[in-house]
C-alpha cells in the first residue's frame, strides 16, 4: 500500500471512529476547572459573586458543548447539562463528607483544606462522583475520559459505573483499581494497591455483575485483591494487606496473612524454589 493510500484509509477510519467523541483536552480542562470552582473558593480564593456566577455559567456552557459532541442532539445535551448541574449541590455535600472522613481517619491530615488541595484520593473521588452522575444519565465515553484523566494524575483507577457510598476514604491511593460493577457501601476505607476486580474478563459477561460488593464500614489494607461478582465482604470487616479473596466473608470478619519467623540454623537451606524473592 502506498503512503498516500494509507493516509486516505487512516483518515476514513478516523472519521468513522471519532465522529461522536468529545475533545479530550477540553474534557480534561473542564474537570480541573470544575474542581477549582467547587473547592478553591473554600480555601481562601477571594472572588466577588458576580465574577463567580460568570465563571459558573461559562463552565456550564463548556460542559454542554462536550455533551453535544457525544450525543449530537442539542435538546438532549441541554437536558443532560441541566440535570448534571442541578445535582451539583448534592455532589458537593457528598464530597465534603468524603473529605471530612479522610481528615478524621488519617493521622497525617491536619485539615479538610489540606485534603482538598493535596490528597490524590480526594481528587480521584471527586472526578469519579461527577463521572458516575453522567454514567447514570447513560453518557458513557465522556465519564471514561474524565476518570482516565484522574487515573493518569493520581494512579487511582475508578470506573464511573462503580457504585460508591458516602464518606469514602482513600489513603495514599496509588495502584487502586475499582471495576465497573463494584458496589461499595458507606464509610469504607481503602489503601494503596487494592484491586476490586473480576474473575473473568470474557466479553460475554459484559452485562453481568463481575466485581465484588463491599458492605458498610469495611477497611481494606494495601495490596489486597478481591475478585468476583458474587464475592461479598460483610459489613464491619477488616481485610489485611496482600490478602487474595475470591470468596465472600461474613460480617465482622478479620482476614489476614500470618507472618512466620524462623531462626536460621547451620542446616543447609531448602531448595531455592521454596523461597519467594
Amino acid at each position: 500500500m502506498s503512503q498516500q493510500a494509507f493516509i486516505e484509509q487512516l483518515f476514513s477510519c478516523n472519521q468513522k471512529k471519532f465522529v461522536a467523541f468529545p475533545d479530550k483536552e477540553l474534557a480534561e480542562q473542564f474537570i480541573d476547572q470544575i474542581f477549582d470552582l467547587l473547592f478553591l473558593p473554600n480555601i481562601g480564593k477571594q472572588q466577588n459573586l458576580g465574577k463567580f456566577e460568570k465563571e459558573f455559567e461559562s463552565l456550564k456552557s463548556h460542559f454542554s458543548s462536550l455533551i453535544y459532541d457525544v450525543v449530537l442532539d442539542g435538546e438532549k445535551a441541554q437536558a443532560i447539562t441541566e440535570n448534571f448541574f442541578n445535582e451539583l449541590p448534592a455532589l458537593y455535600t457528598e464530597l465534603m463528607n468524603d473529605a471530612a472522613a479522610i481528615t478524621e481517619f488519617d493521622p497525617a491530615a491536619e485539615s479538610i483544606q489540606e485534603v482538598i488541595m493535596a490528597y490524590p484520593g480526594f481528587y480521584a473521588t471527586t472526578v469519579y462522583r461527577m463521572s458516575h452522575q453522567l454514567y447514570k444519565q447513560h453518557v458513557k465515553i465522556l465519564p471514561r475520559i474524565f476518570t482516565e484523566y484522574a487515573h493518569s494524575k493520581t494512579g487511582i483507577d475508578i470506573h464511573p459505573g462503580a457504585s460508591i457510598g458516602g464518606s469514602f476514604f482513600i489513603d495514599h491511593g496509588t495502584g487502586i483499581v475499582i471495576g465497573e460493577t463494584t458496589v461499595i457501601g458507606n464509610n469504607v476505607k481503602i489503601y494503596q494497591g487494592v484491586t476490586l476486580g473480576a474473575l473473568n474478563v470474557s466479553k460475554e459477561l459484559a452485562k453481568q455483575k463481575r466485581h465484588p460488593t463491599i458492605e458498610d464500614n469495611v477497611i481494606i489494607y494495601s495490596g489486597a485483591t478481591i475478585l468476583g461478582g458474587d464475592t461479598v465482604i460483610g459489613r464491619d470487616s477488616v481485610i489485611g494487606g496482600n490478602v487474595w479473596l475470591t470468596n465472600s466473608v461474613p460480617s465482622h470478619s478479620i482476614v489476614y496473612h500470618k507472618s512466620e519467623l524462623k531462626i536460621k540454623d547451620n542446616n543447609p537451606l531448602p531448595e531455592a524454589i521454596n523461597f519467594v524473592i
